[in-house]
């Protein structure tokens, strides 16, 4: 299983909601086993610069690449790029069910 997690940080607070909301649209692209946006909770009081996660589960690398090659993908990373700062995205391998 490959989990994708992405963490956004917003160029303006206000734009926070905003960027939830179109990234949202994300899960309505097939191919993800599990997918979920939502706010940073800001518990860790060392890191929370952080706005907004992205967090999906897939199959293999061939669904997480399908996924990404959905046009809504495109669409939702174009309205989304201009209204964030920073975007860091990490992909791993993992056993756990």
């Amino acid at each position: 299983m490959i989990r994708h997690i992405v963490f956004f940080t917003a160029r303006q607070a206000e734009d926070v909601g905003e960027i939830q909301r179109l990234l949202d649209r994300l899960g309505d692209i097939p191919h993800a086993l599990a997918f979920e946006i939502a706010a940073n909770a800001r518990i860790d009081p060392i890191g929370n610069e952080i706005d907004i996660v992205v967090y999906g589960e897939f199959a293999d690398e061939a669904a997480l690449a399908a996924w990404k090659a959905h046009p809504i993908y495109d669409e939702t990373t174009q309205a989304v790029r201009p209204l964030r700062e920073l975007r860091y995205s990490a992909d791993f391998r993992s056993s756990l069910r």
